[in-house]
């Protein structure tokens, strides 16, 4: 899982992601006199991106999930932003499905949350979301800009959140509940993270409370290489895709597992910083 560390233009908007994977080429560190020193020096050059890099690969696949747990949107390009990717009001992680007390649900608890499928209007701002045996539903993402927030929780951790109304909120408690009342969507409405690391994480000393995104679980990124999904489909008896890890970038050229050592990735003009294994 990675964290955005900066972009090498000064692009207010962020950078599209290209296709052209690469990472760290290796950078020694120099002998200095003094262990303390040498300390110093070593914190300081694992926070420094390196200058050489070497191609490993490139992306194939995009893939946004506005929703947790629920179903991706296939993109063929994003921006990315502290906060995750990202194209206008399309972002990564800004909904969440919360039962009547608050706390949030997830696919783990919860398996036909993963068939909810969202896709968005071509100006991505407005979201659909479609079920099976359900009627699609919409909702004006660019409206909930302007409703005033509340608080919710996501880990045990306070967040502001807009409730997105009780039409999609019978919708989704009919759909997972069978029940007319029980679930209400929320929406991240801000344009940066304001979650500190959770606390079983503190021990991936290279997680700061930037990575922790919108509504994400760890990370507001996650990278996977087809290789890895190879290698784990040969030793199952029904074999899995990539989206079924939920990863944001898919690349193919590596070998599997390689990407678990990458310290340092570029794709485009943005660098990112392996901040900590994905648990999925």
């Amino acid at each position: 899982m990675m964290s955005k560390l900066f972009d090498e233009t000064s692009s207010s908007g962020g950078n599209a992601v290209r296709n052209a994977l690469l990472v760290a080429a290796g950078v020694g560190v120099a002998t200095l006199a003094g262990y303390g020193i040498y300390k110093l020096a070593l914190k300081y050059l694992e926070n420094v991106p390196p200058k050489e890099w070497r191609r490993v690969g490139e992306i194939t696949d995009l893939h946004v999930y506005p929703i947790k747990s629920c179903g991706s949107v296939r993109v063929s390009e994003i921006n990315c932003s502290n906060l995750g990717p990202r194209i206008a009001l399309l972002r990564d992680r800004i909904f969440m499905v919360v039962q009547s007390d608050g706390s949030f649900i997830t696919g783990r608890g919860h398996p036909s949350l993963v068939m909810v499928q969202p896709r968005f209007d071509e100006n991505h701002e407005t979201m659909t979301l479609s079920a099976p045996g359900m009627m699609d539903i919409s909702v004006d993402v660019k409206r909930l800009l302007s409703v005033e927030p509340v608080k919710a929780s996501v880990w045990g951790q306070t967040v502001t959140a807009v409730d997105c109304g009780e039409e999609v909120a019978r919708w989704l408690s009919r759909f997972i509940l069978s029940e007319d009342f029980g679930l209400r969507l929320m929406f991240y409405p801000l344009d940066y993270p304001t979650r500190d690391v959770r606390e079983k994480n503190k021990i991936h000393l290279k997680l700061t409370a930037r990575d922790s995104g919108a509504l994400h679980d760890a990370t507001s990124y996650m990278l996977l290489s087809e290789a890895s999904v190879t290698d784990v489909n040969s030793r199952l008896e029904k074999p899995v895709t990539a989206v079924q890890y939920r990863p944001n970038m898919v690349v193919k050229g590596p070998g599997a597992f390689e990407e678990d050592d990458w310290k340092w990735i570029k794709i485009g003009e943005t660098i990112y910083k392996n901040v900590k294994p994905c648990t999925r």
